[in-house]
């Protein structure tokens, strides 16, 4: 009898043993990563997957001075405003959701990119486009997300991970220029400019408190620029000036968003919602180009000949003979140098960038994600 019990007490202690190792094999010792959510301007290459999508960033001459030089996905001739805040940040560069070959290791490792051009906070917005993202269904592919890492690492680690994580959410400027600014959708007839305002900012909080119940809680919402200065809306003025009546509304949105991001941090246990704010900077790039380096701040640099406007670049398209003398790319959105000095000014404000990290390198030679 006592033999069996020894030879019991063996198994037992073996059995346990067996168990510890299982359990330290899902122990994680987990990069800090990002989890992006937005439109295009943080877009590296989810919608290029979305085939019936009519925003793509699949034509030259998209990531012309991005490492080999050929479309990846990004809505400009280089990085994004998110891909130069993360590495100031000393964080890996998340690949998009897409991605086929994105699996548990990268995401430990790199995070996800959600970011789909077109995307707004509404559901509605941008339908013109037929396939994209929005705010609520790149939340939706982030909870799929959750999932296959708890599967892989096991509960308490996955939630360690996903909380120590940073959190990017960029979104609003569709919910405007491709919804409420465009009369074929019916915001733009059921709404005044304040009352629609206070329709997204509702439901942003809605949106960022669903991220906060999945773990996030360190969070830098970045605000909208001057979009009343893009080429297209200067296209639209009798002047070719800034459509004033347009930067009133990114205004306004930015007051709301930055009193919410206030509020939610202060009512949410440990959260740190903080709000990038690059309104001023962006407005003296472009109403002083000349002291930035640029020569031209009204117009795009891809464009075909005279012809205005070409919305995006296509192959017929011709650059401009410099790029980094452009604040913008095409129609919507600033090159790589002018996301730069945009990513630098939120980095400053906030305080984000690395010890050590300095302002980022040129475009071209980066490395591919």
């Amino acid at each position: 009898m006592a033999m069996e019990c020894k030879g019991r007490a063996k198994l037992l202690l073996f059995i346990l043993l067996l168990q510890a190792v299982g359990l330290e094999d899902r122990r994680c010792s987990c990069a800090v990563v990002q989890f992006i959510f937005g439109d295009s301007l943080s877009d590296v290459g989810n919608n290029n997957y979305l085939t019936k999508s009519l925003a793509r960033a699949a034509l030259p001459w998209y990531g012309i001075d991005f490492g080999r030089g050929v479309p990846n996905g990004r809505f400009t001739n280089g990085r994004t405003i998110a891909d130069i805040v993360g590495d100031r940040m000393g964080l890996p560069r998340p690949p998009p959701f897409l991605d086929p070959s994105l699996d548990g290791e990268t995401i430990l490792s790199n995070g996800v990119n959600y970011a789909s051009g077109g995307g707004g906070i509404l559901n509605e917005t941008s339908s013109l486009f037929i396939q994209r993202f929005s705010l609520y269904k790149q939340i939706e592919l982030f909870q799929g997300t959750q999932d296959m890492i708890r599967m892989k690492i096991g509960e308490k680690e996955a939630a360690k991970f996903f909380q120590q994580a940073r959190y990017v959410v960029a979104m609003g400027s569709n919910d405007y220029i491709n919804n409420f600014l465009l009369p074929t959708y019916v915001d733009s007839w059921t709404y005044n400019g304040e009352t629609f305002t206070n329709y997204l900012i509702t439901t942003l909080e809605s949106q960022l408190r669903l991220l906060y119940a999945l773990g996030a809680r360190q969070l830098t919402f970045f605000g909208l620029g001057p979009m009343g200065c893009i080429p297209l809306q200067r296209f639209m003025t009798s002047t070719g000036g800034c459509n004033e009546s347009t930067n009133k509304l990114s205004r306004m949105f930015n007051k709301k968003s930055e009193d919410l991001l206030k509020k939610l941090s202060g009512r949410l246990p440990n959260a740190s919602f903080v709000f990038g704010d690059a309104y001023d900077s962006f407005q003296d790039v472009i109403n002083q180009p000349e002291t930035y380096g640029f020569d031209n701040s009204d117009s795009p640099c891809c464009r075909i000949a005279k012809i205005r406007p070409t919305l995006t670049c296509t192959p017929l398209s011709t650059l401009c003979k410099d790029r980094s003398k452009f604040v913008f790319w095409d129609e919507y959105h600033p090159t790589d140098k002018a996301n730069e000095l945009i990513g630098n000014a939120v980095v400053s404000k906030l305080g984000l960038a690395k010890p050590g990290n300095g302002t980022g390198t040129a475009a071209n030679g980066e490395r591919e994600r």
